[in-house]
């Protein structure tokens, strides 16, 4: 079991116990301009207390809800540890999010206040935030800077229980309207154990810690920020307007990133960059999470870094509780790895049970569990619904061998019925990404007269490759031999992008959708 002490505050936990006047670092900041600035765990304390002292002056009381609308940077470690200190709730919100995402998200939590820049404050203006604080400045909005020089650099964290509110993470949507799911005190420590595995006993002496997954989002907030500081291990903070595989791979090398988290999608971008290891970037650890890699993937990792990508997996209600670890078991072929140490997790079939060995099920955690969420926000049939028992539901489909290794299948809406089989895409998506004129591919099931649903690829072709019927036959023959002949894909479709959520996960609802209004159009089935 992971130990939570009767008393846990994230920002004691996080920032306070560091700030003991050494002048530690905790993030270095690479600005717009290209400057390097370092924030020391003494400048975050200062800061945070300053804010905090701010938003009470202002009204905001323990249990209301705190927005923080910023990129990568050290005042979005600064947003969250003040709400945390005075006992708010937290709600990050991501920076590409338009007016209505915002407006739902800010009206649906209630908040009280909204931490921002000038571009942040244009977006919200109207929505009816109280206090709008902006660095900066800006329209209807109150300017940070002048706000907090008024304020008390002295704050002292409330002494906060593990199930005390904390943070309010909105889910990305993918199936339906997002959720605010709500954890405690607790989540931070929870993830502990699911930080160290992939990381290959994280910290370690000299390791810096580096993801450009936005901080808004759980897995550069609980994966990285938030568990990074906990160990007093530096952060590295550097906002990418619009992601740049060529600069990552530069950044990585020129400031010695030791440990990264690298999602799917970044990494499958690094992969088209050619001869990568140019750069020099030779991080001790690197893990993934958020879609399975394959072993194509996996194997460029090893060859391109010199380490073995660990992948890990979770969920925003219930994160980092499966992950692999090359240096202490061996991965099974495609598998995303063992259940993380203080976490218990199964495949349960359609009455609760846990499934025989090698069966299909829905991957479930058993609670209490530290990272397991408080629920959603203001929902509570939502709630009872993401439970069987003490089981709490992913929803992701999985099997598991007789050495605990987890293999993801997919979600249950993206299990694809075909002339009797059921189908998960993970496999046949793992397949086709080791084919080289594939980019990036989704596997999907689409309506079909004869089998109930035909399994249909949306590939991106890799660059030099023509999108044409010989490469679609090429890419059917390679999944036939190499997956199964069941499960090849009936029809191949290409596209030059496919859709994806603003954390990248491909959104294959939106995939079914589009292209199942293209056979309704053209009088299919």
């Amino acid at each position: 079991m992971i130990a939570i002490p009767p008393v846990c505050n994230i920002a004691t936990e996080a920032c306070d116990r560091w700030a003991d006047g050494s002048g530690r670092a905790a993030i270095h900041h690479l600005r717009d301009d290209g400057q390097l600035e370092t924030w020391s765990f003494d400048r975050l304390r200062a800061a945070s207390a300053r804010l905090a002292n701010t938003l009470a002056a202002h009204g905001v009381r323990r249990g209301d809800r705190v927005a923080v609308l910023l990129a990568q940077g050290p005042e979005v470690a600064v947003a969250h540890l003040a709400a945390y200190r005075m006992g708010a709730i937290a709600v990050p919100l991501f920076v590409l999010f338009g007016p209505e995402a915002l407006a739902f998200r800010l009206r649906d939590s209630g908040c009280a206040a909204l931490i921002t820049d000038t571009a942040g404050a244009g977006l919200v203006e109207g929505i009816g935030v109280p206090l709008v604080l902006a660095l900066g400045g800006g329209p209807g909005a109150l300017d940070y800077a002048a706000e907090t020089a008024r304020a008390a650099d002295t704050h002292a964290a409330l002494a906060t229980g593990g199930d005390d509110p904390a943070l309010i993470i909105y889910t990305s949507g993918t199936t339906g309207s997002p959720k605010g799911a709500l954890h405690g005190h607790r989540v931070l420590r929870g993830h502990l154990p699911g930080v160290e595995m992939p990381h290959d006993g994280f910290p370690q002496p000299g390791d810096l810690m580096w993801t450009p997954a936005d901080w808004a989002w759980i897995g550069g907030l609980l994966d990285v920020l938030l568990p990074a500081l906990y160990c007093g291990v530096p952060v590295l903070a550097h906002r990418f307007r619009k992601f740049d595989p060529e600069a990552a791979l530069s950044l990585m090398a020129t400031h010695d990133v030791r440990n990264a988290f690298l999602p799917p999608t970044a990494l499958k971008m690094l992969r088209a960059v050619p001869v990568a290891a140019r750069f020099g970037a030779r991080p001790r650890s690197l893990g993934s999470g958020g879609e399975t890699l394959g072993d194509g993937l996996l194997d460029w990792g090893q060859e391109t870094f010199g380490v073995s990508i660990n992948e890990f997996y979770g969920q925003t209600e219930c994160n980092l509780v499966i992950a692999g670890c090359a240096s202490r078991f061996p991965r099974a072929p495609g598998s995303m790895g063992r259940a993380v140490p203080g976490h218990e997790v199964a495949i349960l079939a359609e009455d609760g049970s846990p499934t025989p060995e090698g069966e299909e099920g829905v991957i479930a955690v058993r609670t209490p569990d530290p990272v397991a969420f408080l629920g959603y926000w203001q929902n509570p049939a939502a709630t009872a619904a993401k439970y069987r028992g003490d089981w709490l539901l992913t929803g992701d489909r999985g099997r598991m061998n007789g050495q605990g290794d987890i293999f993801f299948l997919g979600r249950d809406d993206d299990v694809i019925t075909s002339a009797g089989y059921r189908i998960g895409p993970g496999e046949i998506e793992d397949s086709l990404l080791r084919h080289p004129a594939v980019a990036m591919a989704a596997v999907i099931g689409l309506p079909d007269a004869l089998r109930t649903e035909r399994v249909t690829a949306v590939i991106v072709p890799a660059p030099g490759f023509a999108p044409d019927a010989a490469l679609a036959i090429a890419i059917q023959d390679h999944v036939r031999r190499q997956v199964a002949a069941h499960a090849y894909p009936r029809e191949v479709v290409f596209a030059e992008t496919l859709p994806m959520t603003a954390t990248g996960k491909i959104m294959r609802g939106a995939l079914r959708a589009s292209l199942g209004a293209r056979d309704t159009e053209d009088g299919g089935a």
